[in-house]
Formats: C-alpha cells, sequence, structure tokens
C-alpha cells in the first residue's frame, strides 16, 4: 500500500472523505497531535486502527465529532449541564467519559459500557468528520509505544504502508494529548491530564479528581494511551528531578562519563552544556507550553541522532507541569531519578 500525503484543499478531503466513508485509515491533524483515523461506526474499520498500530484490542479508542449535537448520538442521557459546560470547552484539548449508546461498537470502547469522545479545535479536521458523515475513531497515529507523532512527516516515518492517507495540517499546536475527563463517575475525574488542568477544569466542574494511576504508579490506568508503556523514543529515556543545579550538574557528569548521550533541559541551564546537536533546550521553565510543543518531536530528532539515552530536565507535577510528566513518566518507564 503507497500511503499517500494529501494538502489541505477542498477536492483533497472530499477524496479523504471517500477513503474514509470506504472503510480506509487516513492520518488526521489536531491542535494535540496527529490522529490515526477510521469510520469510527465501522467495527472493521476500526480493526484496521490496531493493526495498523500494532495497538492492543483492549485500549479503548476515542471518538472525534465536528459539532456537539453529534454527542447526542453516542452517549445516553447527556446531563444538561455537562453539555452546556462543554460548549463552553469544545473544540478544544478535552476528551470526555461518558455512558455509550447502542451505536457505538465494541471495538471502539474496548467492551467497556463507556465512550471517550472529544471535538478537535482545528477547523480542517472538523470540515473532514463533516465530509465523512460519521464520528472518526481517532488514537495517536504512531506505532504503539513511539513518540505521538505532531507532524505529517512523523506520521509517514511510523505509518507508511500501513494506512492509505494522511492529511497534512501543519505541525500540532499544543504537542500532547488531550485531556481525558471521565463524566461517568461522581465527582468527575481526570483519567489523563492534559492541556486542560485540574485547576481550569475545577472552574466548571467544582470538584474534580484525579485517577489514583495519576498518583499510584502500581494502579492500573482507565484511559486511553494510558495502560501501556508509551510515548518511547527508541533511546533510553531518565528523568531528572530536584533542584536546578543539583540536577544539570548531575546530567553533565553523566553526559561526560558516557558517550551518545542527548540532553533535553531548559532554555536557562543550555549555555552550561557544550554547544552541540545533541543538547536541546526546552525552553522557559515558567511557560512549559513550548516544552509540550516539542517534547515529542525532540524525541523523534534524538532518534534520528541515533543517541542511546536522553537525559531530561523534569518539572514539578502541579498545573500543565503534571501533564508534561505524565508523558515523560510513560517515555522513561518510569525510570525518575530524584536529585538531593
Amino acid at each position: 500500500m503507497e500511503t499517500k500525503v494529501y494538502k489541505q484543499k477542498d477536492d483533497n478531503l472530499k477524496e479523504l472523505a471517500e477513503i474514509l466513508k470506504a472503510g480506509g485509515l487516513v492520518a488526521i491533524p489536531t491542535e494535540t497531535v496527529y490522529g490515526l483515523a477510521a469510520d469510527g461506526l465501522n467495527p472493521e474499520a476500526v480493526k484496521k486502527i490496531f493493526t495498523a498500530k500494532n495497538r492492543p484490542m483492549d485500549n479503548p479508542l476515542i471518538l472525534h465529532i465536528f459539532e456537539i449535537d453529534q454527542i447526542y448520538d453516542l452517549v445516553e442521557n447527556l446531563d444538561p449541564v455537562y453539555a452546556d459546560i462543554l460548549s463552553k470547552l469544545w473544540p478544544g484539548p478535552l476528551t470526555v467519559i461518558l455512558k455509550k449508546s447502542s451505536l457505538i461498537p465494541d471495538e471502539v470502547s474496548a467492551g467497556l459500557d463507556t465512550v471517550a469522545i472529544r471535538m478537535p479545535d482545528k477547523k480542517l479536521t472538523r470540515d473532514l468528520i463533516s465530509l465523512a458523515g460519521s464520528p472518526l475513531a481517532a488514537p495517536s497515529a504512531n506505532i504503539s509505544g513511539r513518540p505521538s507523532p505532531t507532524s505529517a512527516k512523523a506520521v509517514l516515518a511510523d505509518m507508511n504502508g500501513r494506512i492509505e492517507a494522511i492529511l497534512d495540517g501543519g505541525d500540532s499546536k499544543i504537542g500532547i494529548e488531550s485531556t481525558v475527563l471521565d463524566l461517568s463517575v461522581s465527582p468527575v475525574k481526570i483519567l489523563r491530564p492534559g492541556y486542560y488542568t485540574q485547576e481550569i477544569l475545577e472552574e466548571y466542574f467544582g470538584q474534580v479528581d484525579l485517577d489514583l494511576a495519576l498518583k499510584d504508579k502500581d494502579q492500573t490506568p482507565k484511559s486511553p494511551g494510558q495502560k501501556y508503556k508509551h510515548y518511547s523514543p527508541r533511546a533510553k529515556v531518565v528523568v531528572f528531578m530536584g533542584d536546578d543545579d543539583k540536577v544539570v550538574n548531575e546530567i553533565k557528569k553523566i553526559s561526560q562519563d558516557q558517550e551518545n548521550i542527548g540532553i533535553m533541559v531548559f532554555e536557562d541551564q543550555v549555555h552550561k552544556f557544550p554547544e552541540s546537536e545533541k543538547v536541546i533546550s526546552m525552553g522557559s521553565k515558567d511557560d512549559l507550553s513550548e516544552m509540550a510543543h516539542m517534547l515529542f518531536e525532540s524525541f523523534r530528532d534524538m532518534d534520528e541522532k541515533q543517541v542511546e539515552t536522553i537525559l531530561v530536565q523534569g518539572v514539578e507535577e502541579k498545573g500543565f507541569g503534571l501533564s508534561i510528566m505524565n508523558r515523560l513518566n510513560k517515555a522513561a518507564g518510569n525510570n525518575i531519578k530524584y536529585i538531593i
């Protein structure tokens, strides 16, 4: 199979919609990461996602919609209060878990009685969903376990020959996956942290709990993309936590003792290392949006440079930092070093 890359044109959207209607796979851009989409109400098409990604079938998928009214056919008894809140937060990087309707194939929900749904912020993608005439099931468009793709180039690196097409919508703006919020329980609960933090969501929902798996590494996560080792480059990842100076000194020491090391630190620490293409600035520690935006792409870049180990300066696990550390924990297989 030849994987074709399509640019942003109306005629291309119509052609891509026909591929989806015929049960094919199309990688789609969103504001978070690129997704690997199939007709979410077609069980045979959905199965192809798992095959293309080498994804376990017990890992549920997220359905993407183009307008909020679509949700009423997909879930049972949506609380009007939640509908009003979603009208304020959507389109955007928020996935919600609700009791599913009979329309949802078990292949999408992994046999659960709930379904994950979101409305992406990227209008190009919502236009494609509308033309396809069905919600699109779409996990990240990467081989399972690899860093999520934030560009069409990254998708092609993993999916070339595995899927019919890629819609090139430019680089993803946010760079990490959506927040997953379980609305099927009370109080509502964050299953996967993302751009919408606990503090932001509490402004809308009142009390918002964190899934135990986000606080206790021995708990089994319930969210898509959280159950297995994930986001991992081929290189070994080690994350360092603690005082900035002590962390950087430890990273310097290790990098001097070992060869073929990649380093990812904040911009105010980069000058402490010899100038090298294997030393990457992650932006300002005071604004973590740049680190999130470039995290997965930096992992892929390190793989291209064939480094053996990546040493990463971690961040405090609060606010958006919790979302970033969630991805780093997964990428490192919980290989976190606390420097005191």
